[in-house]
């Protein structure tokens, strides 16, 4: 469910673009050293995106290096850490911890009991470090599945919790921002959780597996529907980003949040207009 909220590259100036990339290589160099090339592979551009929002409205110190890894064995490439690469590699691990017990517990997915095994020791050092956002991110993830058990067709009601999940995760820290990072985050979440059931739509009807699209895809303005409802959260979710006091960073973070987030809705509708003309 997570990889929608990215940058649209050519829209970015190249500084930009490097600086972007140089954060997310921190935040996967990061991942490594905290917990291993296992902890590599919960990677995700999501949480380089909180990691650039909460740098731009707290401005910690930012530590730059350069390095070389088994991805660019030859050229060293930069990358920048702070305070919120741990907190972002910290995050990406109990989302990740979590998604893989519920494949196990759902699906009986061999791939999620080995995965489980593999980071509980990880994961209770991060419950302990972070007890307030792995409370809630649980919960939350436990009440998307029993919409799923319940086969539940109100899309809100799902959407809800992810974006609770998101609310809870954009939170560093309880103090003067948190009512505007909390909404800011609903919505996000609730766009993204949108966004991936719009996303696997055909996959999931082929699959016979749990969408809350299902009930409304016959309709004949099923696509400018879900167009809508998408734009509905993320206006909601930018106008709580316009609040913030954010400078540093600000373009990449525009470019995010106004553009590269459509990237997956714009490939779909590619596909889809392909696919209407070469059946005419």
């Amino acid at each position: 469910m997570f990889g929608y909220v990215t940058i649209l590259e050519p829209e970015l100036k190249v500084k930009d673009f490097r600086r972007y990339k140089s954060f997310y290589c921190g935040l996967c160099q990061e991942l490594r050293e905290r917990y291993g090339h296992l902890g590599q592979l919960t990677l995700t551009y999501d949480m380089t995106f909180a990691i650039l929002l909460l740098t731009s409205l707290y401005e910690p110190e930012i530590h730059a290096e350069e390095i070389r890894c088994k991805v660019h064995p030859v050229k060293k490439q930069q990358i920048l850490q702070d305070v919120f690469t741990g907190y972002g590699a910290d995050m990406n691990l109990i989302l990740a911890y979590y998604h893989l017990k519920d494949d196990w517990v759902d699906e009986k997915k061999i791939s999620g009991f080995l995965g489980t095994c593999a980071l509980r020791r990880r994961v209770r050092k991060v419950i302990r470090r972070y007890p307030r956002q792995c409370r809630v991110i649980q919960k939350e993830l436990k009440n998307l599945a029993d919409c799923e058990k319940r086969n539940v067709m109100e899309l809100d009601e799902p959407a809800g919790c992810f974006g609770r999940l998101m609310a809870e995760l954009m939170v560093w820290k309880k103090d003067h921002w948190e009512e505007t990072l909390r909404a800011l985050g609903f919505f996000l979440g609730k766009f993204i959780y949108i966004m991936d059931a719009y996303d696997d739509l055909k996959k999931d009807r082929k699959e016979g597996n749990y969408n809350p699209l299902r009930s409304i895809c016959g309709e004949q303005d099923f696509h400018e529907r879900c167009r809508e409802m998408l734009c509905m959260m993320i206006a909601e979710c930018t106008a709580q980003f316009e609040k913030l006091p954010c400078i540093q960073d600000i373009d990449i973070l525009r470019n995010i949040l106004y553009d590269g987030v459509w990237n997956k809705f714009r490939k779909i509708e590619r596909e889809r207009q392909k696919s209407e003309d070469e059946s005419e």
